[in-house]
């Protein structure tokens, strides 16, 4: 059993996946209670987060979502069902094309720390507050002693990132394993940003913060809005 597998249930990860998945279909079913049918965009995402949310329970709230992605091969991740599913690829920075509250939920799972700028990170929030009233928007918290992303060393995020790139080089800590040159190691460490919980407010003003906790500490951050929490 490998502790990050999303694929194996019983994995670390998807046990605590599904206690944040209750979160979320609280805030679906609040919305549905609202409105009758619910409109998600999820910014970033694939299908094949929502199988684990659960196909059925979807259908039964009447949720439609579009998926929007920058990389077209990640929105084929999963069941592609049509009924439930459309799909764009866009920058959901810059989701131009999209109205103001065109959807009834923005969501993000695990996105924004990987937009990497605070400008960007900026805009990613003021887009997802504008084309929906309602969002869910998680991310690894900065102040939890273990990066997801780099989950077999401790504090590595704590690290100058010119001491991380060369780990990177050193031993396999990356998900493609040990990593073969200096700038290949730095755009890998630059890839992913995690915040604090003060960013994240500065970020979602208008939301409650709630904290996912492993072993009493918190581990990833919860923005959310919704008919419940306005």
């Amino acid at each position: 059993m490998r502790l990050t597998d999303t694929a194996d249930p019983n994995s670390l990860s998807s046990r605590l996946r599904a206690r944040r998945d209750v979160r979320l279909r609280a805030l679906v079913s609040a919305v549905h209670a609202s409105k009758g049918a619910v409109r998600i965009i999820d910014m970033g995402g694939t299908p094949e987060y929502w199988q684990r949310v659960g196909l059925d329970f979807l259908r039964s709230h009447r949720v439609q979502i579009t998926i929007t992605n920058l990389h077209e091969a990640e929105l084929g991740r999963g069941n592609r069902d049509v009924e439930l599913f459309t799909f764009d690829t866009g920058d959901a920075c810059d989701l131009k094309n999209v109205s103001n509250n065109s959807f009834d939920l923005a969501h993000s799972n695990s996105v924004i720390e990987h937009v990497v700028t605070w400008e960007k990170m900026e805009k990613f929030a003021a887009e997802t507050r504008r084309i929906a009233p309602w969002h869910y928007v998680q991310t690894p918290y900065f102040w939890f002693p273990v990066d997801p992303h780099f989950y077999k060393m401790p504090f590595f995020h704590w690290m100058p990132p010119q001491v991380r790139a060369k780990l990177l080089m050193r031993f396999p800590l990356a998900h493609a394993g040990r990593i073969s040159t200096l700038g290949k190691a730095h755009r890998i460490v630059e890839g992913a940003k995690l915040l604090d919980a003060a960013q994240m407010r500065l970020l979602f003003p208008d939301s409650s913060l709630g904290f996912e906790r492993f072993c009493g500490l918190p581990k990833s951050m919860i923005a959310i809005r919704g008919p419940t929490s306005s």
